[in-house]
């Protein structure tokens, strides 16, 4: 589809050309005034960058369609580039810590406040607009990617609202020592932030469940389909990147034909596809009155026959 191709990769090159010129601005704002916080919000855009370059690169292989040896298609690889972005702030992170222990050991006066107050100002404001851009993609197009990528540029911001804080608290008092007191809580404002975006990254690879609003969604619609000789169980979801993956089993008579139970089951999935966008729906259709159909309910199944070919063998 489009929209997971092109269009994605649209916004991870609008976010790269942000990166660049976010970084060189707050570069040239650390240049001018030689504010430790300045330098920790420029090491920042650093991150920005590849962690865009990452987004790209994964955002082109999971628009690929599913192959013989991707029968899934390519959706979990948006969950690499979160992963590597949340790995890159971590060391961003040390890197202005240890930048701004060395400075608030020996301080350091801060110069051309005015000019480079003035540059991070117009930074902040590159990334705030191209945040809220990646945001709405990223919610539109469901993309792990844009919006681990929007939410990082959001903490951008408020981290470069923190440092334009601390040298105006400079400013004010004197004390040089509060520029690398703030830049230290940036790094750990921006530890929290790479946490949580690895660990997003790891439920994904770990196949963590569709949001409960949307199973809320997958089961009143069986309620909607149970009836004394229909009924459900071994509901079963998990989250590919954008792609959501929905099984169950569908319960009936045995009498019935195939033909009548293959159009309850595709009458089912039509719905759930109308309900939930994303979504691949499999079903297995199981007569009520067989005692096999009640032997799944877990993920392994429990056989009967390898329990009493054991017994046999004792």
């Amino acid at each position: 589809m489009k929209n997971n191709g092109f269009s994605l990769t649209s916004y991870a090159w609008l976010s790269i050309g942000a990166a660049i010129l976010t970084m060189g601005m707050k570069t040239v704002a650390y240049l001018v005034t030689d504010s430790v916080g300045l330098l920790s919000d420029a090491l920042e855009s650093l991150v920005n960058l590849a962690g865009a370059l990452m987004a790209l690169a994964m955002l082109k292989i999971a628009s690929l369609p599913a192959d013989e040896n991707h029968s899934y298609g390519h959706t979990k690889a948006e969950y690499f580039a979160s992963g590597l972005e949340g790995g890159l702030i971590l060391i961003a992170a040390a890197s202005i810590a240890i930048a701004a222990t060395e400075r608030l050991i020996t301080p350091h006066p801060i110069e051309q406040i005015g000019i480079g107050l003035a540059v991070s100002l117009a930074a902040s404001l590159v990334n705030l607009f191209v945040a809220l851009v990646l945001l709405k993609a990223g919610k539109t197009y469901q993309s792990i990617t844009l919006e681990a990528n929007a939410y990082h540029l959001m903490t951008d911001v408020w981290t470069s609202a923190g440092v334009l804080a601390g040298i105006g608290a400079v400013v004010l008092t004197g004390w040089t020592r509060l520029d690398p007191i703030v830049a230290i809580l940036v790094a750990i404002n921006i530890v929290w932030t790479g946490v949580r975006i690895v660990r997003k990254s790891i439920h994904g690879l770990m196949d963590m469940a569709i949001p409960q609003e949307e199973i809320q969604i997958v089961r009143c619609i069986l309620e909607k389909y149970t009836r004394p000789d229909v009924a459900f169980h071994a509901l079963r979801t998990r989250q590919s990147g954008s792609r959501k993956f929905v099984s169950f089993h569908v319960l009936t008579p045995g009498n019935w034909t195939i033909d009548k139970g293959h159009r309850l089951v595709e009458d089912i999935e039509s719905e759930i596809r109308r309900s939930i966008t994303n979504v691949t729906v499999f079903t297995h259709l199981e007569p009520l009155t067989d005692p096999a159909s009640w032997a799944d309910l877990y993920l392994d199944r429990v056989d009967d026959c390898t329990d009493s070919k054991n017994s046999t063998n004792h």
